[in-house]
């Protein structure tokens, strides 16, 4: 069986408790993960989640950006480096005195 044959066949259950083991940093019974085990862990879930399309607001990672989104708060946004010189002319208003 392949890898992705295991990700493909792997049960709803199995993948919300490697979450969870994930969010929390160790197993159901309580052990801690090791650092080798988070990061197969993780990767396992994100390779699910993409493999069988769940919504980004349920994924692992996903920070809700609200009301800041698209703002100057958002990382995400694409900021103008020194001595670049990239703005958006729609986002100027002309004032008239």
């Amino acid at each position: 069986m392949t890898y992705e044959e295991l990700i493909e066949r792997l049960d709803p259950n199995v993948y919300q408790s490697l979450k969870q083991s994930i969010e929390l940093g160790k197993w159901p019974d309580g052990r801690k993960l090791t650092p080798q085990q988070r990061e197969i862990s993780l990767e396992a879930v994100i390779y699910y989640e993409n493999l069988h399309n769940i919504p980004e607001q349920e994924r692992v990672g996903y920070l809700d950006r609200g009301i800041k989104a698209g703002t100057a708060c958002d990382p995400s946004v694409r900021r103008n480096q020194p001595g670049e010189n990239n703005a958006d002319p729609n986002q100027f208003v002309e004032v008239k005195s």
